[in-house]
């Protein structure tokens, strides 16, 4: 028996993970600490790609299984159907998810969505719902039909009882999943809900008592914030279990979450790796009166500084340093004011803090100032983060710098990381375009395999080489002059670039070039799904940040096909060389043709720390004269080192929130 077949089989054994009687009325796992040999086991089992080899084989003839099944499935009429779906929930209640009941729920499931969706499954997607089901990441190209994948392993997973959470990007996507694919699971006889940013805490708690509940992974991680600081010591207890058994809806205090039992995470990279830098912490305002004033004076001793002579910043990390010139300026401009600047610690961390927002932190790249608020941009997506802010009083400095209402220094509540919130799940798993590349810290951080899943039809993109050139203007007068053969031929084109003033400055050489084409950033996130369901037509242009409406597919137009397909313009030097793929993964979706260009200008941030100006002046070209190895390694060595720097920032993340954690809730039952 293969080592697949018994980790499939051991995870079957177990019991579901539902709540009751045996697992309490909020099951979770209790978050593991940060473990440095089950670390570095994971990373070896990663490099050594013992998941894929081991876990192929078996896929595939479970998928076969599953197509055995189909003459016999379809052949039942609606009401026979129905029936076989409840037999199967009671079987499935009683044994758990076993291949045999599995391999029948997959072949009910297909029958089901091709009836009422009008949408058949094909192997390629049961493959990736039997990935998952098996407590693994599938990377599934663009374009393949994730949701629909899904939806199978949801559905599964709900027929056997286990409440599942599906995580998905943003609320636009969480709402138009579960609306679409409500028919499917209501078919099944599945209840499905969805939360956004919108729902009160009774619409929020239904929603997450439905078998099924689409969420954005922030929505979800505050709820289970909100959950754990309400929770009472006791929440565990026979007596909380029986009473929550016997009543006919929930109490208006209640927990909103039934417990953490089994998660799907969809574009699983970006959540679990991307947007794991950042902790999430459940605040409260601590604001007073004469906050405004301090956060104004901390600024004005800031713009009295001159960088080099008195401090330096390191943009990589976000970080400022006071020199010794720097802290004898400080001190002595500080001699006449009172109160909390006697303290020399306190008055060294603020005013770093208010350099940082003067020079670490632009608008149009690092936030938007909205209706007179600040409103973040998520770094890794390109999306905005509302409600998310800087703690230690940036966020406060950012607002003064841009004259906004200040909102008040916040105090924590409660916070947790993404690492230890979804190491939690009884049942953890997901999906992406591109995960390989993270699949070494995804096992060690989170004991997640990945494995690939064979494309549906063979690839036809054809990838050019990637061009080096002088400056950013050199590399949108390209953009221009590509973007306008591209047009000519009747081919769609889409542009990536790194940021929202990026996006708006392109934008303007193009109007100059009297080129058309919309612009999809953060500030146009409200019509993200419009814009990416046009850029296929013929003629169109699209320039988008590195969210490229992730989530929603580019589907080519009438004769765009024939004429070459989709044209992508890179012009993204990301922290990652995975987050760059994202993008050239928009073209050739399905076996569509398809093309993609790299333009990568010298003077990019990444880029311009690592080679100095006189050797970037040496490699830009416009021809294509250098060795091409020379230009992978100009564009790879800088993302290599800044992946690392970043791994590291996650893993030193991880250990701050466990000793967090362990003063925020020290003395709870449970925790």
């Amino acid at each position: 028996m293969r080592r697949g077949e018994l980790v499939s089989l051991r995870a079957a054994s177990l019991p579901l993970p539902v709540p009751g009687l045996l697992l309490g009325a909020y099951p979770e796992r209790p978050a593991p600490p940060a473990d440095r040999w089950q670390s570095l086991l994971g990373q070896c089992r990663a490099a050594l790609a013992l998941p894929q080899r081991l876990g192929g084989s078996r896929v595939r003839a479970f998928v076969a299984r599953v197509g055995s099944l189909d003459a016999r499935t379809m052949a039942l009429d609606g009401v026979q159907l129905r029936a076989q779906v409840q037999e199967l929930r009671a079987r499935m209640a009683h044994r758990g998810l076993h291949d045999d009941l599995t391999a029948e729920a997959f072949a009910l499931i297909r029958v089901t969505a091709q009836r009422v969706l009008g949408q058949r499954a094909y192997d390629s997607q049961l493959s990736a719902a039997r990935v998952m089901l098996d407590n693994r990441l599938a990377e599934m190209a663009t374009g393949e039909g994730k949701t629909l994948a899904a939806a199978v392993c949801a559905a599964t997973a709900a027929l056997a009882g286990i409440p599942v959470h599906v995580v998905t990007a943003n609320d636009y996507l969480v709402a138009r999943d579960a609306e679409s694919l409500r028919p499917l699971y209501e078919a099944l006889g599945l209840s499905v809900g969805y939360v956004v940013a919108a729902h009160d805490p009774p619409a929020r708690r239904a929603a997450y008592a439905c078998d099924i509940t689409y969420c954005s992974a922030k929505e979800l991680v505050f709820d289970y914030l909100r959950d754990r600081v309400a929770r009472a010591p006791d929440a565990q207890g026979l007596q909380a279990i029986a009473a929550g058994l016997g009543a006919s809806e929930p109490a208006p205090g209640a927990p909103l979450l039934r417990g953490l039992c089994m998660s799907i995470v969809d574009e699983a990279d970006s959540i679990l790796i991307d947007e794991a830098r950042v902790p999430l912490i459940l605040a409260r305002s601590a604001g007073n009166r004469g906050e405004s004033d301090y956060y104004g004076t901390a600024l004005e001793l800031a713009h009295a500084m001159r960088r080099g002579e008195h401090f330096v910043c390191d943009p990589a990390a976000r970080r400022v340093a006071l020199r010794e010139a720097g802290l004898q300026r400080l001190e002595s401009q500080s001699a006449d004011l009172s109160g909390i600047w006697l303290n020399r610690s306190h008055r060294e961390e603020t005013v770093t803090a208010a350099l940082c927002a003067l020079h670490l932190y632009q608008r149009d790249r690092d936030y938007l100032v909205h209706n007179g608020a600040i409103v973040i941009v998520d770094e890794s997506t390109g999306r905005l983060a509302p409600g998310r802010v800087w703690s230690r009083g940036l966020h406060q400095l950012v607002e003064r710098k841009e004259g906004c209402e200040p909102t008040g220094e916040q105090v924590t509540a409660a916070q947790i990381t993404y690492q230890r919130f979804f190491a939690r799940y009884l049942r953890l798993c997901g999906m992406s375009g591109t995960l390989m590349e993270a699949r070494g810290e995804l096992a060690a951080v989170y004991g997640l395999d990945v494995v690939k899943v064979a494309l549906r039809r063979p690839s036809q993109r054809i990838v050019l080489p990637t061009r080096l050139l002088r400056d950013r203007q050199l590399q949108w007068q390209q953009v221009a002059e590509q973007t306008r053969q591209a047009c000519g031929a009747g081919r769609a084109v889409l542009i990536g670039t790194d940021s929202v003033a990026d996006s708006e400055g392109l934008s303007a050489v193009l109007a100059h070039a009297g080129v058309a084409h919309q612009v999809l950033n953060a500030r146009h996130d409200l019509r993200e799904a419009l814009i990416v369901g046009n850029a296929g037509r013929s003629g169109a242009v699209t320039v988008a940040t590195n969210m490229a409406g992730r989530g929603t597919d580019i589907e080519l137009g009438e004769g765009v096909a024939e004429r070459g397909g989709l044209h992508v313009i890179s012009c993204q030097h990301n922290n990652a060389r995975r987050i760059d793929r994202q993008l050239i993964g928009r073209c050739g979706r399905q076996g569509d043709p398809g093309s993609v260009q790299t333009l990568v200008a010298l003077d990019k941030p990444l880029i311009r720390r690592l080679i100095p100006a006189w050797i970037a002046a040496m490699l830009g070209d416009t021809a294509l004269s250098r060795p091409r190895w020379l230009v992978q390694l100009t564009v790879r060595l800088p993302q290599m080192m800044e992946e690392r720097r970043q791994r590291r920032q996650r893993r030193d993340l991880q250990r701050m929130d466990e000793r967090a954690e362990n003063e925020l809730f020290v003395g709870m039952r449970g925790d």
